[in-house]
């Protein structure tokens, strides 16, 4: 039987335990990834943390011998740091302190677009007796929660060019309604994770054509203006749209979602959800617009307190459903900002 070599084993070892840093986000009440649940406790249960109100930070990278890790600590300023560096494409040497480490699981909840040099490729660690299943991305291929939550990021990030696909002119009852004929966005690829070499947002996609194609997440709406909404009087005095456009397996009426999630949005203002379901951003625009993210069971809401909001939902695959500023959605956009959980 061929002896071992205890240098090469201890060798072998070190690189193991050697963690490549690649990119980093934040778990917190105001900053986490959607991609985890739609709020700040159930992202946290996804990684099996307990929500402590300072949050943690992710660290995403590769051992030694190219295994996927995503090490989380509790050096919250530290990750932030790093973030805003690399987000100014400044270097930043991201080493988080062994003390500050409360977990390290196998896999990466998110894609990450970059790879540690001289390793092997990302793969999962080799599973040991009683380690947890590694983490992993949602697929590209399929549409629910998780990836309806990051097509909700993705019009965040694209707010003016979603929003230029709406007219002014139009005009409903946000209460009950919602403008048609909202942009279809292309079958989405994997999505991806910021990192200290890539945007923090995938690049816009070349404008829509008539038949939808794979993109690095959502398309950026065509360039042609959305139409007029067409509406018809409902019996509660408001307004429901005839020409939405929808998936072939969707509900007779696409806005009947969109009723739904702005009543449980209302909700919202007498029963507090739990914290970070609702977060409100600055944008950095001029004026200090701000833009708010909404979650709930089956949608999403993206607005702009100052003006209208778009909703995605679980039953309509890859749709955005523009929602016009009527008599009532000024008084609920202003009421979610003020109670909207925001980056300190």
């Amino acid at each position: 039987m061929a002896g071992t070599d205890p240098i090469a084993e201890a060798e072998a070892d070190g690189a193991a335990d050697a963690l490549f840093v690649l990119t980093a986000a934040l778990l917190t009440p105001a900053r986490f990834p959607s991609v985890l649940g739609d709020d700040y406790p159930a992202a946290c249960a996804a990684l099996g943390l307990q929500p402590y109100v300072e949050g943690y930070g992710l660290v995403f990278g590769q051992d030694g011998l190219g295994a996927r890790w995503t090490v989380v600590v509790d050096d919250v300023s530290l990750v932030a740091v790093a973030i805003s560096s690399w987000d100014c494409g400044m270097a930043y040497d991201l080493s988080p302190d062994e003390a500050s480490v409360v977990a390290g699981l196998p896999g990466w909840p998110l894609e990450v677009v970059t790879r540690a040099p001289g390793v092997p490729a990302p793969h999962d660690p080799e599973p040991e007796e009683g380690d947890p299943a590694p983490l992993a991305p949602p697929s590209g291929d399929v549409w629910g929660p998780a990836q309806r939550r990051l097509g909700a990021d993705e019009v965040a990030l694209q707010w003016s060019a979603w929003r230029s696909q709406v007219s002014d002119d139009a005009s409903s009852d946000a209460g009950t309604a919602a403008p048609s004929t909202a942009a279809v966005a292309s079958r989405p690829a994997t999505p991806t994770a910021a990192s200290p070499s890539t945007p923090s947002a995938a690049s816009p996609g070349t404008p829509a054509e008539a038949e939808p194609r794979p993109t690095t997440w959502f398309d950026r709406p065509s360039t042609r203006k959305a139409a007029p909404p067409a509406t018809a009087e409902t019996p509660a005095g408001g307004t429901v749209p005839t020409g939405a456009a929808a998936a072939a397996d969707a509900v007779a009426d696409p806005y009947a979602g969109v009723r739904r999630a702005l009543e449980e949005l209302r909700g919202y203002l007498a029963d507090p959800p739990p914290i970070g379901r609702v977060r409100s951003t600055d944008t950095g625009a001029d004026g200090g617009a701000r833009t708010l993210r909404a979650d709930g069971p089956g949608w999403s809401l993206v607005a702009r307190p100052d003006d209208m909001a778009f909703v995605l939902l679980d039953e309509l695959p890859r749709e955005v459903l523009p929602v016009a500023r009527g008599p009532r959605l000024p008084a609920l956009l202003e009421g979610l900002d003020a109670m909207a959980v925001r980056p300190s």
